[in-house]
C-alpha cells in the first residue's frame, strides 16, 4: 500500500492537543505512522490548508426501511440534482433522502469517513445492511432499536435483568448491530393502543412499566455488557412546546451512574438531536428556547454526551421510529405521510417538512440548535448533527460550522428571517458572541464522536497507530476572513484519505475505498430461558422464522468488522 506524507498543513487534533500548529502527517499501510517510518512517500502539499482526522458522524438516518420509504414516496426529492456516473462514481441523486451512492460521495467530499445509522428495526436489519453494503467509502454501523421491544418490556416488567442482557447480546449478534438505540421509550408501543407516553412516568399499556424504567434498565444492561457505546436516547415528548422539562427529567435518571467499559467511553448516556427537546412555552404561539437550562445541566454532568439536531432551513423529509410524533406532524402540516408497524419491535413514520425562514417557529428551532453548541463548555461531549434528514440534510454540516464559527454569518441569517425580531425575543442567539474555533469543530465532529462511540482507538485523531483517515481542507485559518470560505472548504475537501488510500482529490471522488461495517459481539453466559422465549415468540407472532432473521455476513455485509466484548465474568 502506498505511503503518504501530508506536509506542512495547519493541524487540528484535540486528542493530541495540536491547535493549528504546522505539522506533517504520515500514513503507511493504512495507518497513521511517525514520519520516520516512511521510505518513499507520495507527498501531499498541505501548506496553507487545514488538516484534521476524517469526520465521524454519530447520528444520521442514511440506510434502512424508513429511508427507503422516503425515497419511494418522494420522487420529487430527486429533481434537479441527479449526477450521471463518471469515472469511479455511480449515478447518484436525491436531496433530503439521497441514494446510497450520493450519501457516500457527499460525506466523503465533506471529509467524513465514518457514519453510524441511528435506528435499525431488527426485523429489517438485512435491508439496512444491504444499503450500508452498497454505500461507498464510509465505514458504518447501525443501532438496533430496543425501547419498544416486547422482549425488553416483558423482562424489565419482571425485573429479569440477566434476561435483558442475554436478549441484547443475542439481538446485537443476530442483526450485526452496534449499540442500544431507544426511541420514544414505551410511547411507540402505547401508540398501538391509540396512546402515547408524553412523560417519562406514563405507564406503557399492558406492560405497566414506564419510559423511565425502560431507559434506566437498558442503561444498567449496557454497562453490565460493557458495550463500546452508551445507550443512545431519543426521549419522550419530542418536538412539543414545554418539552425541556421531560428532557431534564431524562438526564437526571442517570445521575451518579458511571461507565463500565474497556473502550475509553466516558459517558453512560448519549442524548440525540437535543434541539428538538429544548422547547419552553405551552403552545406554538409562545414557544421559546430553553437551551440555557439544558446546557447548564449538560455542562455540569460529565457522564453524558449529546448531539445537536441543527435545523438548516431547508425542505426535507422527516423520519423516525417515533411513530406518534410523525402522526402529530402530519396533522400539523397536512402533507402526505407513511407509517409502518414493525411487529414486536418498533414503528416508524415519514413526513415531508419545510423549515421555512418565513415561519417564526422554524427560526426559533434554527436558533436553538446553534445556541446549544455555543453554550457548550466541553466540545468533546457536544456533537454537530442535523439528525439527517429530520432537521435538514447532512451535507449542510459545513453551513452549520459557518454559523457556529462566525457571528457575522449567523446575524446575516437572523436578519433574513421574516420574524427576526420575534425569533430574537424567544431565543438567546443574538446575545451570544462566541465563535467556535477549528479546534472545537474538530472535537465536535471527530475526536468527541469517536470517543463516545468507543472507537477512539480507530478514528478521530491523527495519533500514530490509528486508521489512516485524514481530511485536508483548502482553508487557511491565518488569512481566511470571509465566513463563506468555511462552508465552501468543508463542503469540498482537497483530499480525503480513507484507510490510507486517497478517495477524494480536489473535491472529486477518485476511489470507492474499501469500507468496513462495524458490529459488536457481546458474549454472555448461556441463557436457556431467553432462547426458549425467542423461539416461542417467533412461532406465535413473527411473520418470519428465526432462520429468516439472522444477518449473514457473507451475503449482506461489506468487510464486517467484529468488536468483541466478554461479559461472562
Amino acid at each position: 500500500m502506498a505511503e503518504y506524507l501530508i506536509k506542512n498543513g495547519f493541524v487540528f487534533d484535540p486528542v493530541l492537543g495540536i491547535n493549528g500548529d504546522k505539522a506533517d502527517i504520515a500514513v503507511k499501510d493504512g495507518k497513521i505512522v511517525e514520519s520516520t517510518a516512511l521510505s518513499n512517500p507520495q507527498v501531499i502539499d498541505a501548506a496553507g490548508k487545514t488538516v484534521m482526522a476524517a469526520g465521524v458522524d454519530i447520528h444520521a438516518h442514511v440506510a434502512g426501511p424508513k429511508v427507503n420509504v422516503g425515497r419511494n414516496f418522494r420522487p420529487e426529492d430527486k429533481l434537479f440534482n441527479c449526477e450521471a456516473g463518471k469515472g469511479v462514481r455511480r449515478m447518484a441523486g436525491g436531496f433530503s433522502v439521497p441514494t446510497v451512492f450520493r450519501t457516500g460521495y457527499l460525506y466523503a467530499r465533506m471529509g467524513y469517513g465514518t457514519v453510524m445509522e441511528a435506528a435499525m428495526p431488527p426485523l429489517y436489519a438485512r435491508h439496512t445492511h444491504e444499503e450500508m453494503r452498497d454505500t461507498p467509502i464510509l465505514d458504518q454501523g447501525a443501532y438496533p432499536v430496543f425501547g419498544n421491544n416486547w422482549f425488553v418490556l416483558e423482562y424489565l416488567k419482571n425485573n429479569e435483568m440477566e434476561n435483558v442482557e442475554a436478549y441484547i447480546s443475542w439481538l446485537l449478534r443476530t442483526t450485526r448491530g452496534y449499540a442500544i438505540k431507544i426511541v420514544n421509550p414505551g410511547g411507540t408501543e402505547a401508540w398501538g393502543w391509540g396512546l402515547n407516553c408524553n412523560s417519562i412516568h406514563d405507564p406503557v399499556p399492558y406492560f405497566d412499566i414506564t419510559p423511565a424504567q425502560i431507559m434506566k434498565g437498558l442503561m444498567d444492561a449496557n454497562e453490565a455488557l460493557r458495550l463500546p457505546h452508551s445507550i443512545h436516547i431519543h426521549t419522550n415528548n419530542l418536538g412539543n412546546p414545554g418539552n425541556f422539562e421531560t428532557t431534564l427529567e431524562t438526564f437526571k435518571l442517570f445521575e451518579g451512574a458511571k461507565p463500565n467499559n474497556d473502550f475509553g467511553r466516558k459517558q453512560v448516556m448519549h442524548h440525540t438531536h437535543v434541539q428538538f427537546h429544548s422547547y419552553g412555552g405551552d403552545s406554538w404561539a409562545n414557544v421559546e428556547s430553553k437551551a440555557d437550562e439544558i446546557m447548564n445541566y449538560v455542562n455540569s454532568h460529565d457522564n453524558m454526551t449529546m448531539d445537536l439536531g441543527c435545523v438548516t432551513l431547508d425542505e426535507t423529509t422527516t423520519m423516525t421510529a417515533d411513530g406518534p410524533f410523525e402522526h402529530h406532524l402530519t396533522e400539523l402540516n397536512h402533507l402526505k405521510w407513511a407509517n409502518t408497524d414493525v411487529e414486536l419491535e418498533t414503528a416508524a413514520g415519514v413526513v415531508p417538512y419545510v423549515y421555512s425562514p418565513n415561519i417564526k417557529v422554524c427560526g426559533i428551532q434554527w436558533a436553538i440548535g446553534l445556541e446549544l453548541a455555543l453554550m457548550a463548555k466541553d466540545p468533546m461531549r457536544v456533537f454537530i448533527t442535523t439528525d439527517h434528514p429530520n432537521a435538514g440534510p447532512f451535507f449542510r454540516y459545513p453551513r452549520v460550522m459557518k454559523w457556529l464559527m462566525s457571528q457575522k454569518a449567523r446575524e446575516a441569517q437572523m436578519d433574513s428571517l421574516k420574524w427576526a425580531e420575534k425569533v430574537r425575543g424567544a431565543t438567546f442567539l443574538s446575545g451570544l458572541d462566541r465563535e467556535l474555533t477549528l479546534y472545537e469543530i474538530a472535537a465536535m465532529t471527530r475526536a468527541g464522536t469517536a470517543q463516545a462511540l468507543g472507537l477512539a482507538d480507530m478514528y478521530g485523531s491523527l495519533k500514530p497507530g490509528l486508521q489512516g483517515d485524514v481530511a485536508v481542507y483548502d482553508y487557511n485559518p491565518e488569512t481566511a476572513e470571509d465566513p463563506e470560505l468555511i462552508e465552501k472548504a468543508f463542503s469540498n475537501a482537497a483530499y480525503l484519505l480513507k484507510g490510507g488510500e486517497v478517495v477524494v482529490k480536489d473535491g472529486e471522488i477518485v476511489s470507492n475505498g474499501n469500507k468496513k461495517t462495524l458490529w459488536v459481539d457481546a458474549k454472555v453466559n448461556d441463557n436457556p430461558q431467553v432462547r426458549r422465549d425467542i423461539t416461542e415468540k417467533f412461532l406465535r407472532y413473527y411473520t418470519v422464522t428465526e432462520a429468516n432473521y439472522e444477518v449473514n455476513e457473507k451475503v449482506f455485509m461489506k468487510n464486517p468488522y467484529r468488536i468483541e466484548v466478554d461479559a461472562t465474568q
